[in-house]
């Protein structure tokens, strides 16, 4: 497990309950720091100014696997490009996410499956980096236990769409409130992939709060 130059950073302020998510990427090392783009407001599309000293909550995926750790604001460095310099624990000390703890929220969204050259066309009811779970209508020639290929299809709040392709593992076929559910593990998908699918799940929950707040 490395964090390597490239790799993207979700980024939270302590305190606040996730109201607040940043996205940026490594662009430089050294010992006990890491240099890293200016961050993006994941929900409003602008760069954010971060303060120096302001402590955060960072989350990353390499190797198949989601990591976090600790940091905090150290300063600003400009070089080939500006960069905030934040502080990085040694690797031995970033905690590796369970995959029962990534975020799942509830959004519908197109999901393309492929089992045996059939192709299917459902409505996802909700996911996580880690899996998601399809409302099916009509018959299927797939079971629990098998794998099967899907195509995702992200919306994003700025209008960008991304297209995630990676294997799945059926897990479960179940009837729920006059529905059929499958819900799947996806067992393939690359860092860059959940990446796009943790930032439309913290898009979906950011709405889904600003939501609530309004109807208070």
């Amino acid at each position: 497990m490395e964090l390597k130059i490239g790799t993207m950073l979700m980024l939270e302020p302590e305190g606040t309950d996730g109201m607040e998510k940043f996205r940026c990427k490594v662009v430089e090392k050294e010992d006990g720091v890491i240099y890293v783009d200016y961050p993006i407001n994941d929900f409003t599309k602008k760069t954010a100014f971060l303060l120096d000293g302001t402590e955060l909550h960072a989350v990353f995926y390499t190797d198949g696997n989601s990591y976090s750790f600790t940091t905090q604001v150290l300063g600003r460095k400009n070089d080939r490009i500006p960069m905030v310099v934040l502080s990085c624990p040694p690797e031995d000390q970033f905690i590796k996410i369970q995959r029962r703890e990534f975020v799942r929220v509830e959004t519908p969204i197109d999901v393309a499956i492929e089992f045996n050259g059939s192709i299917y066309q459902f409505i996802a009811q909700d996911i996580s980096a880690g899996g998601l779970s399809v409302r099916l209508i009509g018959a299927v020639n797939f079971k629990e236990g098998d794998t099967v290929q899907l195509t995702i299809v992200l919306p994003f709040v700025n209008n960008e769409i991304k297209y995630v392709q990676t294997d799945a593992r059926i897990v479960r076929i179940f009837d729920e409130n006059e529905r059929t559910i499958a819900s799947m593990q996806l067992t393939d998908t690359d860092d860059v992939d959940k990446q796009h699918i943790v930032r439309l799940c913290f898009e979906r929950q950011l709405l889904q709060r600003k939501k609530e707040l309004n109807e208070l």
